[in-house]
């Protein structure tokens, strides 16, 4: 018999049925997906190593590949660049074991406020040195202290066709969005998609086989398609659109996003047989499984956005696959209460609860705890 229970102010009780999905999944092999992974904690703060990446794991077994320290584990947000090289490193040696794919991302966060544009790419550099040196492909996320030290789109495209000139193999790109992150209002030295997107293809242009693709985390399939038909021959468009990756995902007939998303690693079992269902061409199937977790990415997206590391940890925590709800920084704490509750309905609702019993375990001892309180 399946698990139930009574949410507050909710009418009737929640039963949580029992996924049919398997314990594991073969890669993906007419898209490249990857999950961004968040970090789990203790209660008191410090970073909880083994659950960690066991997650990672869990991740690997579905078939996606793991992007690691990256927005989603907190970077600039509770994760300082020491603990991002020790986790890049860490998650390096474990995929080494499991065959696992992994790439991570190279930022600028060892920065203090007001840097300079040689200061800017002397951290790119660094950072991006460290992923390379463990093997796995760097991601050259968005910084905050190029967008402070930008004075211009040039200032730009100087900054990144050095870096891309010194790599070892290719990278992708990173376009975050301001909803993502304020901090990065006015990226790529413009006020408007359009330039801002011209200054990336040129980028991409000039760069050559240095660009494997590019995160695209905007909110807005239209712009991702724009941009996707443009991008050069053999260069990847990864949706990190959280609201819309379905559409994207699937594609049409002058083709489709890859995935790196970081709703991947809260609705991980059921989007890993969705893409199953993609690789046999069975396009309903896929669909009937990937739609019903667009409610749940989108509430665990709402604004504020930045705050959706929660939520993933939360669904993890529910999973059994960390023993405590906590993050670094206390970042769990950036949630109310009843939108947990509704991530555990939709969680419920798609299949994103693996173990239903310890969910409603989980879920009502937190009930208990916090009407205590």
């Amino acid at each position: 018999m399946s698990p139930a229970l009574t949410l507050p102010g909710r009418a009737r009780p929640l039963t949580v049925e029992r996924p049919p999905w398997p314990a594991a999944h073969r890669p993906a092999t007419t898209r490249r997906a990857y999950a961004a992974a968040h970090v789990a904690a203790r209660s008191g703060g410090e970073i909880d190593w083994e659950s960690t990446l066991a997650f990672r794991e869990y991740l690997w077994s579905h078939g996606f590949g793991v992007a690691e320290a990256m927005d989603t584990a907190q970077r600039g947000m509770g994760l300082t660049w020491e603990q991002a090289r020790e986790l890049i490193e860490r998650s390096a040696a474990r995929a080494a074991e499991t065959g696992g794919l992994l790439v991570c991302g190279a930022g600028t966060d060892q920065l203090s406020a007001g840097a300079s544009l040689s200061q800017v790419s002397a951290a790119y550099e660094e950072q991006i040195t460290a992923v390379e040196a463990t093997g796995a492909t760097a991601v050259v996320m968005a910084s905050r202290a190029l967008a402070g030290a930008a004075r211009s789109a040039q200032d730009f495209r100087d900054v990144y066709r050095h870096l891309l000139g010194g790599v070892r193999r290719p990278v992708i790109l990173h376009w975050l969005g301001e909803m993502f992150d304020p901090a990065l209002a006015g990226y790529w030295g413009a006020d408007s998609f359009e330039r801002a997107a011209a200054t990336v293809l040129e980028i991409i242009a000039d760069a050559g086989a240095k660009v494997d693709g590019i995160k695209l985390s905007l909110l807005d399939a239209d712009k991702e398609i724009w941009l996707r038909r443009r991008l050069p021959h053999g260069v990847r468009m990864y949706t990190g659109d959280d609201f819309g990756y379905a559409e994207l995902i699937e594609g049409d007939d002058q083709g489709h996003s890859d995935a790196l998303l970081g709703a991947l690693a809260a609705i991980t079992a059921p989007a890993a047989e969705a893409l199953a269902a993609l690789d046999e061409g069975d396009i309903a199937r896929y669909r009937s499984l990937i739609e019903p977790t667009l409610p749940l990415s989108r509430t665990l997206f709402e604004a504020p956005t930045y705050r959706y590391k929660a939520g993933i940890a939360f669904i993890g925590w529910l999973n059994g696959l960390q023993p405590e709800f906590a993050m670094v920084g206390g970042f769990e704490r950036q949630r109310s209460d009843e939108h947990l509750l509704r991530v555990f309905e939709l969680a419920a609702g798609c299949g994103a609860l693996i173990e239903p019993e310890l969910a409603v375990e989980r879920m009502s001892q937190r009930l208990g705890t916090r009407s205590a309180a």
